[in-house]
């Protein structure tokens, strides 16, 4: 498997930006440290973080065709905001251009932004990952979500859509229905029914 890292690894470095490179490394890493921590495979969850930006540097219009060319669906907000297209693109990219055939790792890389309900330990490794990776620092409680990442991965979860859909509430900017969704979903389990 290392000789197939390496091989993404220097793909990538030419695709994308030298910031976003970064922070792809830091997520591939983030993710076999919560792996670890959870016991579960170290290599998928480095995979998936590996890859879960291929798409970013997309430019948006581009990524719409593409989108469109291959018949992935747009929602609306998608149209509105063409940057969310990067997990669902970058997922079709993953698995045509790099040949990756585990489903779980294109589901992981395709929600990785919005999240989605009942998300599997690797999918909320790198949902959380993506989000605490070491080069973040402008969340507002990222201290706590970081230590949060390692106590209670779902309780994580939570909070990393509570904290967003504030901040996108506050910036009025667009929300994607699926984060919504995926936000009721795990609330059930963290907030007292009224």
């Amino acid at each position: 498997m290392e000789e197939q890292f390496i091989l993404i690894r220097k793909h990538l470095k030419k695709k994308l930006t030298p910031d976003r490179y970064q922070h792809t490394m830091g997520v591939a890493h983030t993710c076999e440290c919560l792996a670890m921590s959870l016991g579960e495979d170290i290599s998928r969850a480095y995979l998936a973080g590996l890859l879960h930006d291929c798409a970013k540097c997309i430019p948006d219009e581009e990524k719409i065709l593409r989108c469109e060319k291959h018949h992935l669906p747009i929602t609306e907000i998608e149209y509105q905001s063409p940057y969310l297209l990067h997990a669902k693109l970058g997922a079709f990219l993953a698995k045509k251009k790099y040949h990756i055939e585990d489903e779980e790792i294109l589901s992981a890389i395709q929600c990785h932004t919005t999240g989605k309900p009942a998300m599997t330990n690797l999918e909320m490794i790198l949902f959380v990952a993506d989000y605490i990776e070491p080069g973040r620092d402008k969340a507002l409680h990222l201290k706590e979500i970081r230590m949060e990442a390692f106590r209670d991965l779902k309780y994580c979860v939570y909070m990393i859509l509570k904290d967003t859909l504030e901040y996108l509430h506050k910036k009025g900017n667009p929300i994607d229905e699926m984060t919504e969704k995926t936000f009721q979903y795990y609330r059930q389990y963290f907030e007292p029914v009224e």
